[in-house]
């Protein structure tokens, strides 16, 4: 799938970042345009994989370069105002080429929380191509001023968009980690799980075509009908051998040098239950899951369709969805991986904790607000010396 992909804010701005570091590494051909919104100019420049004439910056008469401070309305109001220069960047998209926009943002600081649901009305009204939303659920840790914001754009952002897949920090930060170090560590887990999904059906000359396609229409169905979505993710290590080639058995297996189906096809079907049942991306209960999409990647000689079917008829029972969609994606990468994307989902006890926090945080709006007015005044006296011109 071929995707138009716009970070909104600085996690926005960094996660679309990583996506190009991995269709670089990976040639997985996913990202046909990648485009940076920020208010703040810092963050522009940190960047490392965005061409420079695709990074925007906005509110420069309001913020001057400074950010919004965690102000989401102040980030709402800068998207409206300054929409046209986002709209410069898009126009050098060849969106003839393009499948979908997915619109990433952090969901708890001031610019992308309050600028992606903007930018996200903005390219429906304009373009016939579905409109994505990434959003990133802050921590319980990380403040009430973020747990506000994040309650306040997922309504908007979910509503503005074809379909919101959502990232809940929460479940993956880990205990006694680094903000900094725990937050690349996220955006990794991020571009892997959804790299998978969305580069399946992506063919390169002289890559294996997939016995079964999952191509972009599959995606664009099973996101099809809004709402929110989760993916689940497992997978396993296989062996290199010395000659280069792959050891025709999954690791910690016994069994010898011929390839056994009723192995494999038993195998395939304990990854997509650990994808389903494990760790996903918004922790929530499958069943009443409206539709799923099911990819298995790895060396073509592992992908066997039986086991594939075995576990799509699985997801199928779990879910009771009967829109469940399946296929292969041969990757010659050490591994092989089940990525399920559950969407339209419906009970996720983080998204109900988060609007009950939100409706404590409202009765205490005023001190929330003195604290994002705080913060974009220290911003602002910031020294404008210390930051290099963008371009």
């Amino acid at each position: 799938m071929k995707l138009a992909m716009i970070g909104f804010g600085q996690a926005g701005g960094k996660i679309v970042d990583r996506f190009l570091e991995y269709d670089d590494r990976t040639n997985s051909g996913i990202v046909r345009a990648a485009i940076a919104v920020n208010s703040a100019k810092a963050d522009l420049i940190g960047l490392e994989n965005i061409p420079q004439e695709n990074r925007v910056l906005i509110g420069q008469a309001r913020v001057k370069g400074h950010g919004v401070g965690a102000d989401n309305e102040l980030g709402a109001e800068i998207a409206e105002e300054d929409i046209d220069e986002v709209q410069n960047a898009i126009d050098a998209i060849p969106t003839h080429e393009v499948d979908a926009f997915l619109v990433v943002a952090g969901m708890g600081g001031g610019t992308g929380s309050g600028g992606a649901p903007v930018l996200a009305k903005h390219l429906k009204r304009i373009y016939t191509i579905p409109v994505y939303g990434l959003g990133v659920l802050p921590g319980t840790d990380e403040g009430g001023i973020y747990t506000l914001n994040a309650a306040r754009s997922f309504q908007t952002f979910v509503r503005e968009v074809d379909n919101l897949l959502v990232f809940d920090n929460d479940s993956w930060r880990q205990t006694g980690e680094s903000v900094e170090g725990g937050y690349e560590q996220i955006n990794e887990e991020i571009v892997r799980r959804f790299g998978i999904l969305f580069g399946a059906g992506e063919v390169g000359d002289g890559e294996e075509v997939a016995e079964s396609v999952v191509d972009s229409s599959e995606i664009i169905n099973t996101l099809s009908g809004g709402g929110v979505s989760t993916v689940g993710f497992a997978s396993e290590e296989v062996e290199l051998n010395t000659g280069g080639g792959l050891l025709s058995r999954f690791t910690g297996d016994s069994g010898g040098d011929d390839l056994d189906a009723a192995n494999t096809t038993n195998r395939i079907t304990s990854l997509v239950r650990k994808a389903a049942l494990g760790r996903l991306t918004l922790p929530c209960e499958i069943e009443g899951t409206e539709r799923a999409l099911l990819v298995l990647s790895g060396p073509s000689e592992y992908l066997n369709r039986k086991g594939i079917e075995r576990g799509r008829k699985w997801l199928e029972e779990e879910t009771g969805s009967m829109e469940v969609r399946g296929g292969d994606y041969p990757r010659e990468e050490p591994e092989v991986a089940a990525a399920i994307l559950l969407s339209g989902v419906t009970n996720v006890p983080r998204i109900k904790r988060l609007q009950q926090v939100a409706i404590e945080a409202q009765d205490n709006i005023d001190d929330i607000q003195a604290e994002s007015e705080e913060n974009l005044e220290e911003l602002v006296e910031d020294d404008e010396d210390e930051l290099e011109p963008l371009f």
